[in-house]
This record gives structure tokens, C-alpha cells and sequence, in this order.
């Protein structure tokens, strides 16, 4: 089992049918050579104001929880002009979700669908949100490392689970330690502190920009050697006729 000290913590070892290889950084492989391209952006016509403040989550609609979507209408509600901007995944999805704005007395018109794009027009558009707000218990996953690629600010909320814990791990691996939260409360706070902050999230967008050439999520080459010295420990225990084991790869720097 490739993982991470965040998501199969070597403590929980026992709790796993396969043994833990656990490489120092994040688990989730980013490809350093993707390009995002230099097009035209405009918020209107993507159907975002041009001035509130866009809260977003491209995650698949099945990843929004109740208790989620509760703290993002709240947000809506104490943020004046702000929409929130999500992936249109279907049909029954888009209506229920718009009557559950509306049941919590938030106007389903600022809830903003994006249809689905070419790779390359996905990663660009991530420029015309403000933050990025993950889903609970099942965080982003590739959606996480998309959207700081981009060089957009994702906050997360970590729990006990694998599927818990992926956002914080690309989020530690990105520098961005400071955007996880550990409960709903602590995620309501801060999110709605950075929407009525305006110099954080551009400090939180230029230390994207400045470590994507340098930080250890999007740094392929060190992902490589990592998991090349996992493949090494195993094969050389197999060789000695050891049975698996869980272990730790050692940075390689």
C-alpha cells in the first residue's frame, strides 16, 4: 500500500491488510510538465460576478455532505455577493442542490455550475475563483492537486480516514500547512476570515506560484526516487525471503 505519513500513518499499520509503504511526502503523484495555458478569462461569461467573492469546489457532486453544504450556505449568507461555484456533474444533482440553498435562504442562483472541459481550460479557469472549499469525509484527491497547480488556496478539513486525509497531505506537501482544519467549526471560521481578508489569498496564491518549481508535491523527479527506493526495499526483502513488511522510505534530497 503506497502512502504517506498523513494518510497511512506507519501507528495504524495493523489496521491495513497490506503492509505500508510509506514515502516522506505525498503519495498522490503530480506531473510537473502539465501546462496551463495562457487564455482568456472572463467571470461572466463563466457566470461568476464580476466583483463578489467566488467560493468553489470542483468535486463530484456525490462528495457534498449535508453537514458540508450546511457551512457553505452559511458562508454565502455572511459573505455579501459571493457564489459558490461547483462542477455540473448531473441534472438531479443541480436541482436538489439548488433547493437546499433555498431551503437554507440562499438564492439557488448563487450557486454557479461549470460544465465539464478539456483538461488544459480546466486547470486556466481555476484563476477566476477566490478559494477553493473541500468536501467532508471524502476530500479532493487529483480535483486538490488541480487546483493548487493552478495556483489556487484550498481549504480542507481532516479527519481520521484515508479518504479524510488526502487534501491535508498534498496541502503539506505544498506548503500550505496553515489551510488545514481539524473540525467544521474551525473550517467555517477560517474560510469565512479569508473571504473578508483580502491580502491573504493573494499571499497564499504567489507562495503557490513560487514553490511550484521547488515544493515536494509537484516536484515529479523526487516523487520518482522515492517511490524507486519503495520498489527497492520490497524487492530486496522478497530476495532474502522475508516476508512484506510496513516501512518507511527515507527522504531522498
Amino acid at each position: 500500500m503506497i502512502g504517506d505519513p498523513l494518510v497511512t500513518p506507519l501507528s495504524e499499520a495493523a489496521n491495513f491488510t497490506e503492509k505500508i509503504a510509506q514515502l516522506p511526502d505525498c503519495y498522490l503523484v503530480t506531473d510537473s510538465r502539465r501546462v496551463i495555458p495562457s487564455i482568456p478569462l472572463d467571470r461572466r461569461a463563466a457566470g461568476l460576478p464580476d466583483n463578489g467573492f467566488v467560493f468553489c469546489c470542483f468535486n463530484n457532486n456525490y462528495k457534498i455532505t449535508a453537514p458540508v453544504f450546511e457551512r457553505w450556505m452559511r458562508l454565502l449568507g455572511q459573505v455579501d455577493g459571493s457564489v459558490l461555484w461547483l462542477l455540473r456533474d448531473n441534472a438531479v444533482a443541480e436541482r436538489n442542490l439548488r433547493r437546499e440553498a433555498a431551503a437554507r435562504g440562499i438564492d439557488p442562483a448563487r450557486l454557479v455550475f461549470a460544465k465539464r472541459v478539456s483538461p488544459a481550460e480546466h486547470l486556466a479557469r481555476h484563476r477566476l475563483a477566490d478559494l477553493f472549499l473541500d468536501t467532508l469525509p471524502f476530500n479532493a484527491h487529483v480535483t486538490a492537486s488541480d487546483a493548487l497547480w493552478a495556483g489556487l488556496p484550498l481549504l480542507t478539513c481532516r479527519d481520521e480516514t484515508f479518504a479524510s486525509q488526502v487534501a491535508a497531505s498534498t496541502l503539506r506537501a505544498a506548503g500550505l500547512g496553515e489551510l488545514i482544519t481539524t473540525n467544521l467549526d474551525e473550517y467555517e471560521r477560517l474560510a469565512l476570515s479569508l473571504a473578508r481578508s483580502p491580502d491573504a489569498l493573494p499571499r497564499m496564491r504567489q507562495k503557490l506560484d513560487d514553490a511550484r518549481s521547488s515544493c515536494p508535491l509537484f516536484d515529479t523527479r523526487r516523487f520518482q526516487r522515492h517511490l524507486e527506493s519503495a520498489y527497492q526495499t520490497m524487492w530486496e526483502t522478497g530476495r532474502r525471503g522475508e516476508p512484506p513488511r510496513s516501512f518507511a522510505v527515507t527522504p531522498i534530497e
